[in-house]
């Protein structure tokens, strides 16, 4: 039949089940909940936890998220701090998913030698209809001394996947003075994943190009690392990845016992070239983004590199 001569109430009942089957979706997508505190907020996904986002520590100088779990509620990141079945190293350096940098004008953010403090929330956590998202500003302290290196504004958005959760991290760095950033290993975005899921532990690191484990990542430029394992007879992980328009493209450091980082700054750290120097002039600013994708059934380089183009999508 035409369908200028469908009849008008086959069109109100199509019209209805349409309405209905939108609904009946928006209503299973599960919402993003925010839980205020005044150091830190938990983030909830639906009925479960996704992440506790830490501003403000006495022992950790610089904001982390812990406590990080895929969407079949598996925790993929490292107890924080080491429970005793843990590897113990790097106890406060490593908290979960991070950002830090070893050497800003010559202060370590990294070993937590110079403190990044929380100043405010320049957009408060609010919920969204993918997900949720919070803006912060941070001033970068110099080492014992009142005095603000660089201010970041970052913007963190948690998006809800069918596959996982996408947390994207986009952050400008700017001054009133000229400021550098250094070339060290210890620079960049980072993951600490759950202690079952370290290559020592039966893990396993892939990258873009198909490279494996700290042997193979370690120092390689690529668009993408994910280190994923079994943990309670489920296939969980996170995917790290580097925003291919960032100043420089990143290496990976990469380690075995269940570490890896997405660095653009490593010139000399990882080819071993001359020492590199980002300067950032006065008034001007320097913008980074990663994202990390925490999921539970993503498990080969197909699945990775679909992941990876979801969130080029969100950069655009």
């Amino acid at each position: 039949m035409p369908l200028s001569k469908t009849k008008p109430w086959i069109w109100t009942i199509a019209i209805h089940v349409l309405l209905i089957t939108c609904s009946t979706l928006a209503a299973e997508q599960p919402a993003v909940r925010f839980d205020v505190h005044t150091d830190h907020i938990v983030i909830n996904i639906g009925e479960q936890a996704f992440a506790t986002y830490v501003f403000a520590n006495d022992k950790i100088t610089r904001p982390f998220f812990a406590h990080v779990h895929a969407p079949n509620a598996v925790q993929v990141t490292r107890n924080h701090p080491p429970q005793p079945d843990d590897s113990q190293d790097h106890a406060t350096m490593h908290p979960g998913i991070w950002m830090a940098f070893g050497d800003i004008s010559g202060h370590d953010f990294w070993r937590l030698k110079a403190p990044v403090v929380h100043h405010h929330f320049i957009v408060k956590p609010t919920k969204q209809p993918s997900g949720g998202t919070f803006t912060v500003e941070n001033h970068y302290m110099a080492t014992n001394v009142r005095q603000t290196v660089c201010v970041e504004t970052c913007r963190y958005d948690i998006l809800v996947r069918p596959t996982g959760y996408l947390l994207i991290c986009s952050s400008k760095f700017t001054s009133n003075r000229d400021f550098y950033f250094g070339d060290q290993e210890e620079m960049g975005m980072a993951i600490r994943v759950a202690t079952p899921l370290a290559v020592v532990n039966g893990g396993r690191i892939l990258n873009s190009k198909a490279q494996r484990n700290g042997k193979e990542v370690w120092g390689k430029q690529a668009d993408w690392a994910d280190y994923s394992g079994t943990k309670e007879g489920a296939h969980v992980g996170m995917t790290l990845m580097a925003d291919p328009n960032n100043f420089r493209h990143s290496w990976f450091h990469a380690r075995d016992y269940g570490f890896i980082a997405a660095n653009p700054f490593g010139v000399n750290a990882f080819t071993g070239g001359e020492k590199s120097k980002i300067h950032v002039k006065a008034g001007k600013s320097l913008r980074i983004r990663f994202g990390v994708f925490v999921h539970s059934n993503a498990k080969d380089k197909a699945d990775h590199a679909a992941n990876y183009r979801d969130f080029l999508n969100q950069l655009k």
